[in-house]
C-alpha cells in the first residue's frame, strides 16, 4: 500500500488506464471491464482493476495538473510494478482544422511547467509517448473507425490562459492543450516503462467552438475504446 493508493500487493494490473476523472474511471468499470473490482478510495480517486478480453487491466483516476498526475504515477510505478500507463482525457485544440470530438494521439509533450525545471535544470527534455502503444493506438483508431490526428500537445499549468500562451504553441504544430502528458511522458522515461495520452478534443479555442453533453459522452466512449484494445494488445 502507498501513500495514496490502497491497493494490496498484486490488485493492479501491469497496464493501467488513467483519467483524470475519477468518476470516469467508476465509468469504464462499470461498463468496459468484467469482474471490476475497487482497489482505491482514498480522497475519492477511485481505481479499479477488472478483465477486458480476458486480460487484465486497471483505471485509476489521477486528478488534474502534472503535480496531481505525479503523485499517482509515481506510485503505480515504484509500488505496483505498473509497466504501461495510457492516460485518457480531454483537451483544447488549437488548430483551426481540428474538429470537436477528434481523438488526438499525442506522441510528445510541451510544457510551461517548472517541474521539468526542478529535473534538468538549465538542461532541456523532450517529454515523448512509446513509440509501440502510439502505433498500436492508431491502428486500432483505424480498425474501429475512429477519426484520429497524431501530434504534439502542450501539458500548461494554466487552465484560465490570460496571455495566450497557446498561440505561440500553435505557431510551432501543437495540436492541443491539456495538463498532464509531459509529467507522464518524463515518469515513464525515468522509470523505464511504456507510457500514451489519447485526448479528446472536447473544445476549439481558436474557434470558440465548445462539444455539448452528448457528444462528449459519445466521445469519450471512443477514446476509451482506443485505449482499452491498445491495453490488451502490447
Amino acid at each position: 500500500m502507498s501513500t495514496h493508493i490502497a491497493a494490496k500487493e498484486g490488485q493492479i494490473a501491469e497496464c493501467v488506464l488513467l483519467p483524470g476523472d475519477p468518476l470516469r474511471a467508476k465509468f469504464i468499470a462499470e461498463n468496459f471491464l468484467e469482474n471490476a473490482e475497487c482497489y482505491n478510495q482514498v480522497r475519492g480517486m477511485y481505481g479499479y482493476t477488472g478483465t477486458y478480453k480476458g486480460k487484465r487491466v486497471s483505471v485509476q483516476g489521477t486528478g488534474m495538473g502534472q503535480p496531481s498526475i505525479s503523485i499517482y504515477v509515481n506510485e503505480l510505478f515504484q509500488f505496483y510494478g505498473v509497466q504501461k500507463a495510457i492516460r485518457i482525457g480531454t483537451c483544447g485544440a488549437v488548430d483551426e482544422k481540428v474538429k470537436i470530438g477528434e481523438v488526438i494521439l499525442a506522441m510528445s509533450a510541451c510544457t510551461d511547467s517548472c517541474m521539468l525545471n526542478q529535473r534538468f535544470g538549465s538542461l532541456h527534455y523532450a517529454p515523448t509517448a512509446d513509440f509501440g502503444l502510439l502505433k498500436s493506438a492508431y491502428d486500432n483508431a483505424q480498425k474501429l473507425n475512429i477519426s484520429t490526428m497524431v501530434g504534439s500537445v502542450a501539458s500548461s499549468d494554466l487552465f484560465y490562459d490570460e496571455n495566450n500562451n497557446w498561440k505561440l504553441w500553435k505557431s510551432y504544430g501543437v495540436k492541443g492543450i491539456e495538463m498532464e502528458s509531459a509529467e507522464l511522458f518524463t515518469l515513464a522515461a525515468k522509470f523505464n516503462r511504456k507510457a500514451l495520452a489519447i485526448l479528446t478534443v472536447s473544445d476549439n479555442i481558436v474557434t470558440g467552438e465548445a462539444s455539448s453533453a452528448e457528444e462528449r459522452q459519445k466521445t469519450f466512449t471512443n477514446m476509451m475504446k482506443i485505449a482499452l484494445e491498445t491495453a490488451v494488445e502490447n
